[in-house]
């Protein structure tokens, strides 16, 4: 192993760290679009991942023995993909469909929501001890935390299911940047 710690080494330790960082983010981003089926977008930025790989990487494995370059190659790595989530996160609208299921036909989880600005739908269904509330609701995926917390302050025993909302299409949302409600 060779520690040398000449500006040009500290340098180029940098410049991998910073570049497996932007590696790491952009392949994160790729597979949220993926996922959305934007496929020239996903291709694009495959394109920049694999050409950012091949230069970094050919950086790295010349001598596998520089520990400091190695240690920049992987957390680099570890640190991309904390900025792609958080780039996915700020910047990529996504949706999540929240199922509640609450005993009974209490409307207050309903009307609870409702007055902090989510687009509820309500339906009755029979559960194994009878008659149950059934909601779902379409909201942004940043605002399933204060979602959850809502419920769960108007009935802590109400079931909630969160699963990903690949696409919508039309409907009534909230929007949390502005506190605005905006239909689709």
């Amino acid at each position: 192993m060779t520690f040398d710690f000449s500006m040009n080494a500290l340098l180029l330790a940098l410049v991998i760290f910073a570049l497996r960082v932007f590696n790491n983010a952009i392949g994160t981003v790729r597979v949220v679009m993926i996922t959305r089926d934007m496929r020239f977008w996903s291709a694009t930025l495959a394109f920049i991942e694999a050409l950012t790989f091949a230069v970094v990487i050919s950086s790295v494995v010349k001598d596998l023995s520089n520990f400091m370059n190695l240690m920049a190659y992987c957390g680099g790595f570890a640190i991309g993909g904390y900025v792609g989530m958080a780039i996915e996160a700020r910047f990529i609208t996504s949706y999540a469909v929240a199922t509640i299921i609450a005993p009974g036909t209490n409307r207050d989880i309903a009307n609870g929501l409702r007055e902090h600005g989510f687009g509820v739908t309500e339906t009755l269904g029979e559960g194994k001890d009878g008659t149950v509330n059934m909601l779902r609701s379409v909201i942004l995926r940043r605002e399933v935390s204060d979602f959850m917390g809502t419920v769960h302050r108007i009935n802590p025993n109400a079931f909630v299911s969160v699963e990903e909302a690949r696409a919508i299409q039309r409907g009534w949302l909230r929007d949390a940047r502005n506190n605005n409600d905006q239909r689709t």
